[in-house]
């Protein structure tokens, strides 16, 4: 692949990597994904269908809840590779990273803090 030089074009890389990676991962992907680079940070905001099993939980009591813990779970286990993903883009490493989904609009961030301020190197 070649490397990316622009913020607008890493901020693409980045969304098509993601997107791909969700789609070989959970066999669904997201509809749209949008990159932020600020910082040392990479904000993506995914947009999407839940998953046909948190769309029956959320008819549930603590439907909500649990969405948020299988969503909680479901980014421990593909930070590892979403890391790599970012990290392969942005030669930068990955210190940590947050996630949280709104239930309401199906609404994933992701927060991706690098070892270095990427924009400032832009």
């Amino acid at each position: 692949m070649n490397q990316p030089k622009s913020k607008g074009q890493i901020e693409d890389a980045i969304s098509k990597e993601v997107t791909k990676f969700y789609v070989e991962t959970l066999g669904v992907g997201p509809h749209k994904t949008r990159v932020y680079i600020l910082q040392d940070m990479v904000i993506i905001r995914l947009h999407g269908k839940l998953l046909p099993l948190e769309q029956k939980l959320l008819e549930a009591d603590r439907g909500i809840e649990l969405v948020k813990d299988i969503r909680k779970a479901l980014h421990e286990i593909t930070s590892h590779g979403l890391n790599e993903v970012i990290k392969q883009i942005t030669n930068h490493n990955v210190v940590s990273s947050h996630s949280d989904i709104s239930t309401k609009t199906h609404e994933i961030m992701q927060i991706f803090v690098l070892d270095g301020n990427l924009e400032k190197s832009l």
